[in-house]
């Protein structure tokens, strides 16, 4: 009898045991909170290279993300014009849906977040967006619904914004202030090999296998939905991931230590800060405008040149896209950003003027040179904008991202121009226009000691060297 009653306990105390345990781990889920306070200065202005590592690389996988979206836009973008008989201006709907959400985001529901919650409740808020649009697309594609699938793209936009409103900040701001630029080129590199990735799975997968085009939109149907899983798990990950958070007293902090504390006067004296929204706003539209128009181009510029051909081009531009941003990493390690900057966005101006005029693979040579050295300056002007913010940084991240609102403005601007003149070339002339005055940002940082002064203190901090 004693024995089976010690058995009896043991059964008893198991049970008890496992639903402890259970309770444990219901109570260790609902403990987990998301929100965070920007009055608390934590360690997180002070992270070594070595301590900052993990929340890099995970933030990196969202660069990669929005990349792959971005480049498949491109490639969907003349495919829709061929199935569904529309204008060029028309299918530039597609761009002004994605980047038009953009500033909805950045300077609205996602910055409220970003300033209430913190940086990894947007990244869960952008990837929850991100894969509801995926999901939507699904059915858009299958009906051949343009509108529809505008619509989807919007939301996805809605995401994607989201997620640059606080990754591109967060990568600049995590880890040592002097290798914020380097930080977030190599990120962005991840970007640039998305998009690389996207038109080389159109060309080869989707629209080259099959010679109608209603099929291979069929085809795109299930990228959709295995993005819509895949964001969703990555949004359980970082719900579970453990990243530090950093605070607007975390910046205020650094921007003091770095001497190049800006932020004393008023928001709206910031007038670096929308300078460089406004340089953001007319580079961005420039290089989506380029991208987005890059296979009519090509098709109409090169002879015997096939949509599908087209594509394999505009994959290969993206690779010389992704290469111009290793390469500029590699320069900053030398030279200080801003010179590495002016020489890109110079070279640019450049280099597509020739393609207005040229014709052939000589025209199709310069948009490759092109984006090479469009490769470094979307993310340079988010450094370099963000230089010395301190307790504005969330706030006016919110501005530099919104500028990519020019995405969806220029290149409705190029469609139209295109059809008007019957020329996808002679309406080149557009982004050259917009390049030449984001310029002017380039110049100021360069040459105006107050733009330059506060960049300049961050390239030589101390913050995060010891012990990296």
């Amino acid at each position: 009898m004693a024995g089976k009653s010690l058995l009896l306990i043991d059964l008893r105390l198991g049970k008890l045991s496992s639903l402890l345990g259970g309770c444990s781990f219901k109570m260790g889920f609902m403990k987990r909170t998301l929100k965070v306070s920007d009055d608390e200065k934590t360690t997180a202005a002070e992270l070594t290279l070595r301590q900052s590592i993990y929340p890099l690389c995970l933030v990196t996988i969202l660069f990669f993300l929005w990349g792959f979206s971005y480049g498949l836009l491109d490639t969907l973008n003349k495919h829709f014009q061929n199935t569904l008989h529309i204008t060029r201006a028309r299918s530039s709907g597609l761009q002004a849906a994605y980047f038009g959400a953009y500033p909805l985001a950045s300077l609205g529901h996602a910055n409220w977040i970003l300033r209430h919650y913190g940086y990894r409740a947007v990244f869960i808020w952008g990837l929850c967006l991100y894969g509801i649009g995926a999901l939507v697309a699904w059915p858009c594609i299958l009906h051949r619904s343009f509108g529809g699938f505008c619509a989807a793209i919007f939301i996805i936009g809605n995401g994607l914004g989201s997620l640059e409103t606080a990754a591109n900040p967060y990568i600049t701001v995590c880890g040592p202030p002097r290798y914020a630029e380097m930080r977030i080129n190599i990120s962005q590199a991840f970007n640039g090999v998305g998009t690389v990735v996207a038109p080389v799975l159109g060309s080869y997968v989707f629209f080259l296998k099959t010679a109608d085009d209603t099929q291979a939109l069929r085809n795109v149907q299930w990228v959709y939905l295995a993005i819509a899983i895949f964001v969703f798990l990555l949004a359980i990950v970082f719900y579970f991931s453990t990243i530090p958070e950093i605070t607007d007293a975390d910046m205020a902090f650094q921007a003091a230590e770095t001497h190049a504390d800006t932020d004393i006067g008023p928001f709206y004296k910031q007038y670096r800060l929308f300078h460089a929204a406004f340089a953001q706003f007319c580079y961005t539209g420039a290089q989506v405008a380029i991208a987005s128009y890059f296979i009519n181009y090509v098709t109409e510029t090169r002879a015997n040149t096939s949509s599908a051909l087209g594509a394999k081009f505009l994959a290969g531009a993206q690779g010389a896209f992704a290469m111009g941003r290793f390469t500029g990493v590699g320069l900053m390690a030398f030279i200080r950003p801003r010179w590495v900057f002016l020489c890109y966005l110079t070279m640019c101006i450049v280099f597509i003027s020739p393609s207005i005029t040229q014709r052939g693979n000589t025209g199709m040579s310069m948009l490759y040179i092109t984006l090479f050295f469009e490769s470094i300056c979307f993310p340079t002007i988010v450094a370099l904008g963000m230089r010395g913010l301190g307790k504005y940084t969330k706030r006016g991240s919110g501005f530099i991202v919104g500028g990519v609102l020019g995405g969806a403005c220029v290149p409705p601007l190029l469609g139209a121009v295109a059809d008007l003149h019957n020329s996808t070339a002679k309406a080149m002339s557009v982004p050259l226009a917009f390049f030449i005055a984001a310029w002017s940002y380039s110049l100021c940082v360069n040459f105006v000691p107050s733009y330059r002064d506060p960049a300049d203190k961050f390239s030589t901090a101390k913050v995060g060297l010891v012990g990296s």
